[in-house]
């Protein structure tokens, strides 16, 4: 296979996994540094660089689960909507995952917001290609505590950077990969010439 032959499989294996489909079996933390590496490698306007990311695993796990849950519970009951289900959901679900990357965006005057949104994202594309590469699971959730802007310390973040979500990530429990559904390209295209 060749090396455009393997991207192009890459690119278009990329799938999203979800916690109820990972293993209880732990991830190597030399993907995840792997999946990293990758991701600073993504493009930048102005070489700004905005991508932070912050890794969960372990202990780490039960620290970002009962942070997420609490911090929806101060809001929701201030707000007068505090579902139960929800709460245990966000105090539960992180358990579920061998590791989390909580995905930052460190803001950077000189370019407009949507660049710096566009890079982080990038960067996130290029971790999940690299998860997929090795058959790990992962998806990129903005839910949680993500819109919070008391969640940013937390995370490390200032207050006009951005948390814009997490990458699960946890070992499948099967070795059956889920098949891609998409439209034709050619309903999302027009050529101008």
């Amino acid at each position: 296979m060749t090396i455009t032959e393997a991207a192009d499989q890459v690119i278009r294996e990329r799938r999203s996994i979800y916690t109820n489909m990972f293993s209880t079996e732990l991830v190597d933390d030399t993907i995840i540094e792997k999946m990293l590496y990758n991701a600073n490698w993504a493009p930048t306007h102005k070489l700004t660089e905005p991508w932070r990311f912050v890794i969960f695993k372990g202990q780490g796990l039960q620290d970002l689960a009962k942070f997420q849950a609490d911090l929806y519970k101060k809001h929701a009951e201030k707000n007068g909507n505090f579902n139960q289900d929800k709460y245990d959901k966000l105090k539960t679900k992180p358990l579920e995952c061998s590791h989390i990357i909580a995905i930052g965006m460190k803001r950077n005057e000189i370019v407009p917001e949507v660049e710096e949104v566009c890079a982080v994202a990038s960067a996130v594309q290029n971790m999940w290609l690299t998860a997929s590469a090795h058959k790990i699971g992962c998806y990129w959730s903005t839910g949680g505590v993500a819109f919070y802007d008391d969640a940013k310390p937390f995370f490390n973040l200032g207050e006009n950077d951005k948390l814009l979500g997490f990458l699960f990530i946890g070992k499948p429990k099967s070795e059956k990969w889920p098949q891609g559904r998409r439209k034709p390209i050619e309903d999302k295209v027009i050529w101008r010439s």
